[in-house]
C-alpha cells in the first residue's frame, strides 16, 4: 500500500482558539504529510454535534463518522483539563457511534498541559476509553509538559527533542500502519486474486 493511500485523521481536542493543543497537532499534520500519507483533520469548532442521549442526528456527526470510518489510523490530540482528557474530546467520541466507528482503528495520543507532569492523567483516561470503545491504542503516547513553554507564538517547538516526540506521534501510527495493516491487506488482495 503506497502512503498517499494510506488515510490518516486527526482529532482536535480543543475548539480554544490558538490553542496549544492545535500548534501540538500542526506538527504532527507536518510529520503525516511529510511521510505522504493522506490527511484529514477534525476541528470540532467548526463542527455542529449532538450531545449525547439527544434523540436525532447532526449532519456534522454523520460526516464525521464517515471521516474517521475511512481513515486508516487516527491521532487524537488533547489539552489536559481537571486531571482528564476534555469535554471536546468526548464529545467527539460520543458522535462516532454505537459501535463506534473507532473500534478495530490503530490510534495514537498526544496530550499537552502546563503543568510540569504534562498530560499523564489526560492520556490514560483517554487510552481507557478508546480502549474500551474498540480502538487499537498504540503504546507510546506522547505528553508535552510546560506546554506554554515548549512553543512560541508561531507555533514552532522551541525544544527539538519536545519536536522529535511530538512528531513520533505520526511515525509510530505510520510504522503500525506499514507493519500490521498493509500487510494484511496485501495477503487479503492476493487471496482474493488467486479466487
Amino acid at each position: 500500500m503506497a502512503n498517499s493511500a494510506i488515510r490518516v485523521t486527526i482529532i482536535l481536542g480543543s475548539v480554544r482558539p490558538g490553542s496549544y493543543s492545535s500548534k501540538a497537532l500542526a506538527v504532527v499534520a507536518d510529520e503525516v504529510r511529510n511521510q505522504g500519507a493522506h490527511l484529514d483533520i477534525i476541528d470540532p469548532a467548526k463542527l455542529q454535534l449532538s450531545p449525547p442521549g439527544i434523540d436525532g442526528d447532526s449532519a456534522d456527526g454523520q460526516a464525521l463518522r464517515a471521516l474517521v470510518s475511512a481513515a486508516t489510523g487516527v491521532i487524537l490530540v488533547t489539552p489536559e483539563y481537571h486531571g482528564s482528557f476534555s469535554s471536546v474530546m468526548k464529545l467527539v467520541i460520543e458522535n462516532l457511534g454505537f459501535p463506534s466507528v473507532l473500534a478495530g482503528k490503530p490510534v495514537s495520543l498526544l496530550g499537552v498541559a502546563a503543568g510540569q507532569i504534562g498530560a499523564i492523567k489526560s492520556l490514560e483516561a483517554l487510552a481507557s476509553v478508546c480502549t474500551h470503545i474498540g480502538a487499537i491504542v498504540l503504546p507510546g503516547a506522547v505528553s508535552v509538559a510546560s506546554v506554554n513553554k515548549a512553543f512560541d507564538e508561531a507555533g514552532r517547538v522551541l525544544d527539538p527533542n519536545v519536536e522529535k516526540r511530538v512528531r513520533s506521534v505520526a511515525t509510530n501510527l505510520l510504522d503500525y500502519i506499514h507493519g500490521a495493516i498493509c500487510p494484511r491487506m496485501t495477503l487479503e488482495a492476493m487471496a482474493r486474486g488467486a479466487s
